[in-house]
């Protein structure tokens, strides 16, 4: 009996990992996915560039959420744009500096 229990159990547990990527890649966990990375790019923009507008690359990379953030610097008449990395594992952001509109063109809808 306690055989049959044990094998049971490892039974469920080699099932998990194949349903979790099926989860994980539906379009509401990917939606979800790309509204936590543009709104920590979002705060991390404040006080750099006026009015942010996030564009989120939909699936990112194998570990991280990529962003490009845009819009008018603060103090300044100059459009910037900024890349932002979500940490997919932590969900932590990073952003880097600031990339002047004559080295990358970013245009958002």
């Amino acid at each position: 009996m306690f055989r049959s229990r044990k094998l049971l159990a490892i039974a469920a547990l080699a099932v998990v990992p194949l349903s979790s990527p099926a989860v994980a890649s539906s379009d509401d966990a990917w939606a979800e996915f790309a509204k936590d990375v543009a709104a920590k790019c979002t705060v991390l923009a404040e006080g750099r560039i006026e009015q942010p507008k996030v564009v989120v690359d939909p699936f990112g990379t194998e570990s991280y959420g990529v962003a490009i953030v845009t819009g008018k610097a603060v103090g300044a008449d100059a459009v910037v744009s900024s890349i932002c990395v979500y940490d997919k594992k932590t969900q932590a952001a990073e952003i880097g500096g600031e990339l002047p509109a004559d080295q990358v063109t970013i245009t958002v809808p």
